[in-house]
């Protein structure tokens, strides 16, 4: 029988149980092998500071490792009455080893021993998504070199506007995902701090080493206030949301353009076939419903973020089970953003340039601003060249 980490002997109601575990027994199994790995340096912590004889200690690891396995290989599972990972594991270790797999929970708290497994998910995660920015960087800049030099009418106000090229165009998203990148780099600083042994807030009371447990996870740093250490949950994770969003409104914007280009009345761009889906009943539709839902899931993300940023902001120091509804969000938030890079990559992939109906758009009211700057370089005031030029296309738009 699953016994819970906080059981004192009573029985608590179902559907208080069903209702406070939610499916965070299913959400833990990602986060679950870094919360055994963090569980492995806690139990080398134990041992150093003598909590723990190295005979139990390295007990301790190996069944932790043989866990490990099971998870890797997808043999093992939470079960909805151990409630989350760190009961698991608990209980993993305790069915192995009696009393020894019972020392585990020395110095430390679930609150601190989630922030530990989520910090680490979190870091591997944003170098997964640093590698598909530079993965989709280097298919825009390969698009550009094939298709740079074409050029095609701009549009403000959905209106054709001025000349550029699709080199202007493509190195827009570039610049774009770099800066992205910059910010990645800032909130991977801010989530690189070690939360274990932090207890649920306040620490605990008993000698630790802080710093060898975060030497061993790869921590650059300890996260040295308890209480802000449970604070910046919810913080944090709204960091990263922030920065998934400024992703997604860059794959949006890039993706709105495309459909747009695409349209055959404009023309400027083609999709393939094997990239777009057709109709149920117009059998001459190809519609780009792959870019379609990458402008919808920008939405998506930004409402994970509302509610990221909402959930904690208005409690009192310390842990509230409030906080167990963050975790779902970012997990999926991170799996969507995935998801649109690797799209966008195999579209800025597969697409191609018209060039003929792209240049047919360089029609001549298109180049009016240019021929106003004409007008300039003879002396012309900038307002009165205006003036001349908009009488000539009856001042349409701005």
């Amino acid at each position: 029988m699953s016994e819970k980490l906080w059981d004192k002997g009573y029985k608590v109601d179902e559907e208080v149980e069903r209702f406070t575990v939610g499916d965070d027994y299913k959400v833990d199994m990602r986060i679950i092998e870094y919360d055994i790995v963090a569980s492995i340096a806690h139990s080398r912590m134990l041992k150093k500071v003598g909590l723990l004889t190295e005979e139990e200690q390295e007990s301790i690891e190996k069944v932790l490792k043989e866990l490990l396995g099971l998870v890797k290989k997808g043999e093992f599972r939470i079960k909805p009455e151990e409630e989350d990972s760190h009961t698991a594991i608990e209980n993993f270790l305790v069915a192995k080893l009696g009393d020894v797999g019972k020392k585990i929970h020395t110095a430390r708290s679930r609150n601190d021993q989630v922030l530990t497994a989520l910090r680490l998910f979190y870091k591997v995660e944003l170098k997964n998504v640093e590698s598909l920015l530079l993965d989709l960087q280097g298919s825009v800049k390969e698009f550009s070199e094939k298709y740079g030099t074409v050029r095609f009418a701009g549009f403000t106000h959905t209106r054709k506007a001025m000349p550029t090229d699709f080199k202007t165009w493509s190195e827009a998203l570039i610049d774009a995902l770099e800066d992205d990148l910059k910010l990645l780099k800032v909130v991977y600083e801010i989530v690189d701090q070690s939360p274990l042994g932090t207890g649920a807030g306040y620490g605990v009371p008993v000698e630790i080493d802080r710093e060898f447990t975060a030497r061993e996870l790869g921590f650059s740093r300890v996260q040295r206030n308890p209480i802000y250490t449970q604070n910046s949950r919810g913080k944090f994770e709204y960091l990263i949301l922030h920065l998934l969003t400024q992703i997604s409104y860059d794959l949006n914007r890039c993706a709105s353009d495309i459909i747009f280009f695409s349209m055959p009345e404009i023309g400027y761009l083609k999709l393939p076939r094997e990239v777009c889906t057709g109709s149920s009943i117009m059998p001459h539709k190809l519609n780009p419903d792959p870019l379609e839902l990458v402008r919808a899931y920008h939405h998506v993300l930004v409402s994970h973020t509302v509610r990221v940023l909402s959930i904690p902001s208005n409690l009192i120091s310390g842990y509230h089970r409030d906080l167990q509804l963050l975790k779902k969000p970012v997990i999926e938030s991170f799996d969507i953003v995935k998801d649109m890079i690797r799209m966008m990559k195999l579209i800025f992939e597969r697409m191609s340039v018209d060039q003929e109906r792209a240049e047919a758009s360089l029609t001549e009211d298109v180049m009016a601003t240019h021929r106003v700057y004409e007008l300039v370089r003879q002396g012309i005031p900038f307002r009165d060249a205006y003036r001349m030029v908009a009488e000539k296309y009856g001042g349409e738009g701005s």
